[in-house]
């Protein structure tokens, strides 16, 4: 395990207060700029990129929730300055089977060797679209679930105290395309900075208040079908400091999957405030399974 010293860090809606628990393993920081490589045309270039670069193997990002692919920004420039190919995929943020279903997609688009990275609810969504994928060399986790088939984020947030999510949630009733209602969940704007983001600058968290997009109170409680990680070799960056995610419950995650820890003294926003930490990892996954 490599240890890193890094800068410090009510409501509920009735009926909701055990998806709100779960829900606290989910949050990401969105923070002001571009999303990187979504579009069609977009995505043929970094696979075209791939093959330029050779040996290097393609870095896909999958972000979580309350966030978009433009929380990797920092990450992505690095990994390019070192010669990595990198997508950003959207996460439709609708439940973890779902959300792997169009990862599996932009998968299958590009070619060649890749390493599958996702952040909070996103390490959710790369368990499963990755299992049974000879293309996917490695699985980087960060700040992220790791589940076995059957656990829900719901029982994994459970298992160890420590969040203080739950009263910043702020439930919002949708109706779904098919008719059905539901609950979507977003994070109050006042307490977005301090509950996400308590080592990056205030203005560039308030930023990401503004611009988050919501997670459905289903995902929560969706039980996991698949563990790439179980066949793939894993790396995971546990954040000591993160009030989403408890540290022991990372800890635990990652080292039931046997995953190779390095811990940062960061928020759950890591990959926003702590870039060279995160990209660093993902490089480290890709010389160790080429």
């Amino acid at each position: 395990m490599t240890n890193l010293k890094g800068v410090g860090g009510k409501r509920m809606a009735t009926g909701v207060a055990a998806a709100v628990l779960a829900a606290a393993a989910f949050g990401a920081l969105a923070l002001a700029g571009t999303a990187s490589a979504g579009a069609p045309g977009e995505v043929a270039a970094v696979a075209a990129e791939g093959g330029k670069h050779g040996s290097r193997p393609t870095v896909v990002l999958e972000h979580g929730a309350f966030a978009d692919s433009s929380s990797w920004n920092g990450v992505i420039s690095r990994l390019r300055a070192d010669g990595y190919p990198v997508v950003a995929a959207a996460n439709p943020l609708r439940g973890p089977h779902g959300d792997a279903t169009a990862l599996r997609g932009l998968l299958d688009h590009v070619k060649g060797p890749k390493i599958l990275v996702g952040h909070s609810y996103g390490g959710s969504v790369i368990s499963e679209a990755a299992a049974d994928r000879t293309d996917v060399k490695a699985l980087v986790y960060v700040a992220a679930f790791l589940p076995a088939p059957g656990e829900t984020a719901l029982e994994l947030t459970g298992k160890y105290p420590g969040s203080t999510l739950p009263g910043a949630l702020d439930p919002v009733p949708v109706t779904n395309p098919d008719g059905a209602t539901g609950t979507d969940l977003y994070i109050r704007q006042d307490e977005f900075p301090h509950q996400f983001a308590a080592d990056v600058p205030r203005a560039e968290a308030a930023l990401a208040a503004a611009g988050q997009r919501p997670i459905a109170q289903a995902a929560l409680e969706e039980k996991a079908t698949a563990a790439a990680w179980k066949t793939i070799p894993s790396w995971a960056v546990v954040t000591t400091q993160d009030l989403n995610i408890p540290a022991a419950a990372q800890r635990f995650m990652a080292e039931r999957a046997g995953a190779h820890v390095t811990e940062v003294a960061a928020s759950h926003s890591v990959a926003v405030s702590r870039p060279g930490v995160v990209a660093r990892v993902i490089e480290n996954a890709a010389r160790a399974t080429r």
